[in-house]
């Protein structure tokens, strides 16, 4: 199911006296989810995108806009006429009732033509509870499982339906590091078995990176950047796209381009034909550093962290937005760990330019 966002915006009256201003959760949305895609909505706390998908469901009708399911007008409809599966964060499980009971709720809440009898039922409460592998959990209560498997009925009964949309609010947040893992994996092999069109709201850009057949980018209730994963963070179009992507972080310098050539404080980093002098924020990822003796870049070494495959050069500069930054090197490089100083080149699509004031970026040709 295609589903299309119009200019969609979401405005909270004020309730604080001393701001009356009205808070804009969603400003101007206006974007289309693939079918049968799995789209991330990713973005610091705050920034609209349990709102957007609350206004996707149902449970929030826009201020203005248009939702599309399809071509079908859904904006005024009401959440139980969608055809949504919703799966909150904290997994809103009724702990009196099993397994079994939680994931036939929403069949035995269906009317009309769209009643089914007991056995059509509890067919599709099996088909629902071995499609996330829990099917030998059938007669527990809640509290007899992990958070992982809680997490599993709760898609169970989003997905026993067989919704048109499946929304799923940052459902991996409560859970350890171990299961979080296992439990993405899992509804990333569930979508792709189903094939329903999904949105995926979270704050950790590991996880939207990693299941996410396209993400969007949000900060405060506006988009600033929309596209494949792995697109986005090659070729971030602003610096808070270029900070929020990334493990470890980017780090960020203050710069200067003069005579086309790019300057860290008084070093001549690299040339960026084209661009006019001006003062720039310098994006550099992690990797995108090679240990090099005669590097242009010299930098005072703080610490060497062997992390197996990697090496992780932790360094200072005063011209570093940040305490310390972090360079990504591999475990054949030789680094003098006892040396005050530590010299880098740098890889060239691995470092972006952003304008000072607006924060956007400058793009230059690397050859």
């Amino acid at each position: 199911m295609e589903i299309t966002l119009k200019n969609l915006t979401k405005i909270f009256p004020s309730r604080n006296k001393k701001s009356p201003d009205d808070v804009v959760a969603v400003n101007d949305f206006d974007f289309t989810i693939p079918d049968g895609k799995l789209i991330g909505l990713l973005g610091p706390s705050g920034c609209g995108k349990s709102t957007m998908l609350y206004m996707i469901s149902g449970l929030q009708k826009p201020t203005s806009g248009q939702i599309f399911f399809g071509s079908d007008d859904v904006t005024q409809l009401s959440p139980e006429n969608r055809g949504v599966g919703l799966v909150f964060q904290n997994y809103a499980l009724y702990p009196h009732m099993t397994v079994l009971q939680n994931i036939l709720f929403p069949l035995q809440n269906l009317k009309g033509e769209d009643k089914l009898t007991k056995d059509q039922m509890l067919d599709k409460a099996k088909d629902a509870a071995r499609l996330v592998q829990i099917d030998e959990l059938l007669d527990r209560k809640p509290s007899e499982l992990s958070g992982g498997q809680q997490q599993r009925v709760a898609i169970a009964r989003a997905l026993v339906k067989m919704p048109r949309v499946l929304l799923l609010d940052e459902p991996l947040s409560n859970l350890d590091a171990r299961l979080r893992l296992q439990t993405r994996e899992e509804i990333s092999r569930i979508q792709k078995e189903t094939k329903i069109t999904t949105v995926f709201v979270t704050h950790d850009q590991e996880e939207a990176m990693s299941i996410s057949d396209m993400i969007v980018v949000m900060k405060q209730g506006v988009v600033q950047q929309t596209g494949k994963p792995q697109d986005v963070y090659d070729n971030p179009t602003n610096l808070f796209v270029a900070k929020f992507l990334g493990t470890p972080p980017i780090n960020v310098f203050r710069g200067h381009v003069a005579g086309s050539m790019l300057y860290i404080g008084s070093s001549a980093v690299m040339a960026c034909p084209g661009v006019k002098d001006c003062e720039v924020y310098v994006g550099i990822r992690p990797e995108g550093f090679i240990l090099d003796p005669a590097g242009p870049f010299e930098n005072s070494l703080r610490s060497v962290e062997v992390m197996g495959r990697d090496v992780s050069v932790v360094f200072t500069s005063p011209d570093s937005m940040n305490p310390t930054a972090r360079a990504i090197i591999t475990s054949e490089s030789v680094i003098d760990e006892k040396s005050p100083t530590v010299r880098f080149s740098i890889k060239p699509r691995k470092l972006f330019l952003f304008d000072f004031a607006s924060e956007k970026r400058i793009r230059f040709e690397v050859k």
